[in-house]
């Protein structure tokens, strides 16, 4: 289905396709930042796709300068921690008296770092500002089998928030209050990671609206000749799409692949 055909309910939206990397990622000058948990632990993701639990952590002196509305600082470095999510002796994940992920055994480690004239080597169709990215293992080494260019690939759509995906927790933006499940024709949830109902069908004329109810930033990204995106939905947002054209549309989450849903468009 030819998704130029269908109209965006919202004026913000760019449309981009898919681009070729040209330029292979410099994760050499990342190094393992040790002592990264001295600096400022700003948000804890489950991740029900990959039964993974998330913390983020901030460089010193980086939070705060966000949240007095400055740009993130040359010098910072964001430090993703990977854990496994603890699990019974029948396979369910265990929840926390907060209704949370349990972390258990540490799978990993993903760094971004920015410094004053990093990136200039790279094309503009794949340079993420002065960001340069590296994953390393549970032991602190670097990760031989880390596809870096695929950061550089899930973070330039968000060039207008610096490349950060996480900003608003960075920030304090981020609402911590739960969000309700939304149900009815036309409205798809997003929860645990998962589109509610991933199937959806609607008349031509009629809109889809989808509502975002995880911790977790997410990206309604319909996908045909011409890739488009909503704007990263944060917890509690909401955004829409007018369909016009009879046809099947499939759709991903454009910051978690996989995140799969289908519309249906009927006369």
């Amino acid at each position: 289905m030819n998704t130029r055909k269908a109209i965006l309910a919202f004026s913000a939206v760019a449309a981009l396709g898919a681009f070729a990397v040209q330029a292979r990622a410099g994760g050499e000058k990342v190094a393992f930042p040790e002592g990264f948990e001295k600096g400022t632990l700003y948000a804890t993701i489950d991740r029900h796709d990959i039964k993974q639990f998330r913390e983020l952590y901030a460089s010193p002196g980086v939070v705060e300068a966000v949240r007095k509305g400055q740009p993130v600082p040359s010098g910072a470095v964001l430090t993703l921690v990977q854990y496994r999510a603890k699990a019974d002796d029948k396979g369910n994940l265990v929840r926390g008296p907060d209704g949370r992920f349990v972390k258990d055994a540490l799978l990993a480690y993903t760094v971004m770092e920015k410094r004053n004239g990093w990136g200039t080597e790279y094309p503009g169709n794949i340079r993420n500002g002065e960001w340069e990215y590296q994953a390393f293992t549970a032991d602190k080494k670097v990760n031989p089998k880390a596809n870096l260019n695929a950061c550089f690939q899930c973070h330039k759509p968000h060039e207008k928030q610096d490349f950060v995906i996480s900003l608003a927790s960075l920030s304090g933006t981020a609402t911590g209050r739960p969000v309700a499940k939304r149900s009815g024709p036309g409205i798809v949830s997003i929860a645990e990671f998962l589109f509610g109902p991933e199937k959806v069908a609607v008349r031509a004329g009629d809109s889809i609206t989808w509502t975002n109810t995880d911790d977790s930033p997410h990206q309604v990204t319909v996908q045909g000749e011409t890739t488009l995106r909503t704007p990263v939905l944060l917890k509690g947002q909401s955004t829409a799409i007018l369909f016009k054209q009879v046809g099947s549309y499939d759709y991903i989450c454009g910051l978690h692949p996989s995140m799969k849903g289908k519309i249906e468009v009927t006369r």
